[in-house]
C-alpha cells in the first residue's frame, strides 16, 4: 500500500473553501485501487493555512492510473477554471510506502 500527500498552502481565510471542496466524495473514491482519503489541516500557522490530501492506494500503479486518468484531469482543470486555483500558494505531492500499519487490538473475550 502506498499513502500519497498532497500538501497544499493556502491564502489566510480561504481554509473554508478548500474544507468544503473536499467533503463531497469524487470520481477518486471510485478508482480501481483507491483505498481511502482523509483531510488534514496543519494547526498553529499564522502566514497561511495548510492542508495534506492523504489517498492511500492499494500500489503506486493504482495511483499513477488515477492521474493519466480523464476523470483526474477533467476534476482539476475544473478547479482551475473556477478561479479557485488563486488561493493557492504553493502544493507539494510525496508518496510513501506502508511499511508497517498496526490496527487496535480487538477486545479479548473472557
Amino acid at each position: 500500500m502506498i499513502i500519497v500527500t498532497n500538501t497544499i498552502q493556502v491564502k489566510p481565510g480561504y481554509g473554508d473553501i478548500m474544507r468544503e471542496r473536499f467533503k463531497t466524495p469524487k470520481n477518486v473514491h471510485t478508482f480501481p485501487g483507491f483505498v481511502r482519503m482523509e483531510l488534514l489541516q496543519t494547526q498553529g500557522l499564522e502566514e497561511h493555512e495548510e492542508y495534506q490530501v492523504c489517498t492511500a492506494w492499494d500500489n503506486k500503479e493504482s495511483f499513477d492510473a488515477w492521474v493519466q486518468s480523464d476523470s483526474f484531469k477533467q476534476a482539476h482543470a475544473q478547479r482551475r477554471e473556477s478561479g479557485n486555483s488563486e488561493m493557492v500558494i504553493g502544493n507539494k505531492i510525496t508518496l510513501h510506502e506502508v511499511i508497517v500499519s498496526h490496527l487496535p487490538a480487538l477486545p479479548q473475550e473472557s
